[in-house]
């Protein structure tokens, strides 16, 4: 037998043995393994992000358990199965695919895509953004709703014309702050900058959220390089001025290199 098909058949027989015996296996639900799954989702973004293969390798593994775990739940439902889930998207995948599958020409990604936006039109979502889930945090549901409005060629034509519409995002934001506007005005305009920033994003080929997110990682190791080094001078962080802190802070960025940031 192939390995591939093996190892799967393993877990299959294991996750039947689990739910037959195991008193927490047998408890769970659809309902229950829900934010088990989303924090799993986290923990392989975060293992990407670091580049930890063998991190990579184990959440994959247990995000595999949980397509198992809700496949025979819902096989016991007798809703669907772990074939029905194989198969669904077997077919998914090669109707979604004619430049391989059937006749479509498609020599670029840009390609691809757009032709899987308009096959989704034709096969089912009537509307262009109903494929983004309400669920999805702020900052890439704009993107994947702003990628989504491209597929069927509502997006702008150029890099330039975007970073205008940044820069008419700041000003607006500016004035409201200027003239004492309301904080709901405030919040809004605030809203329009960050959209216009993660749409000019897409243009220099930038995933926003990934990038904020190693943004965050370099504070975090930045700030604890701040805290020790405070803490080995005998200084209390709450009582040093700025400057004292950008002494250390300093510090943090020389040994990664420099820079700005």
């Amino acid at each position: 037998m192939d390995k591939r098909l093996q190892a799967f058949k393993q877990l299959l027989d294991i996750m039947d043995d689990l739910r037959a015996k195991c008193p927490w296996d047998r408890k769970q639900s659809l309902e229950s393994l829900r934010h088990l799954t989303i924090e799993d989702t986290y923990e392989l973004a975060d293992a990407i992000l670091n580049e930890d293969i063998e991190g990579i390798k184990g959440e994959l593994g247990d995000l595999m358990l949980h397509i198992v775990f809700y496949a025979k739940i819902g096989s016991e439902k007798g809703a669907f199965d772990i074939v029905g889930i194989l198969e669904g998207i077997n077919q998914k995948l090669i109707r979604r695919h004619p430049h391989i599958y059937g006749d479509v020409k498609a020599e670029t990604a840009e390609q691809v895509k757009d032709n899987w936006e308009k096959i989704k039109l034709r096969t089912g979502k009537k509307r262009v953004l109903s494929g983004v889930p309400k669920s999805l945090p702020a900052m890439i549901k704009a993107y994947r709703i702003q990628d989504k409005a491209k597929g069927v060629g509502f997006d702008w034509e150029k890099p330039g014309q975007v970073w205008d519409k940044v820069q008419e995002e700041l000003n607006e934001l500016r004035h409201e702050l200027e003239s004492g506007a309301a904080q709901k005005k405030i919040d809004e305009e605030f809203g329009d900058l960050l959209f216009a920033l993660i749409n000019y994003a897409r243009f220099i080929n930038v995933n926003p959220e990934n990038a904020l997110e190693r943004t965050n990682k370099k504070f975090i190791k930045r700030f604890e390089h701040l805290e020790k080094q405070s803490k080995l001078a005998g200084k209390d962080m709450k009582r040093m001025n700025l400057s004292e802190m950008d002494i250390f802070w300093n510090q943090a960025k020389d040994m990664e290199g420099g820079g700005k940031g």
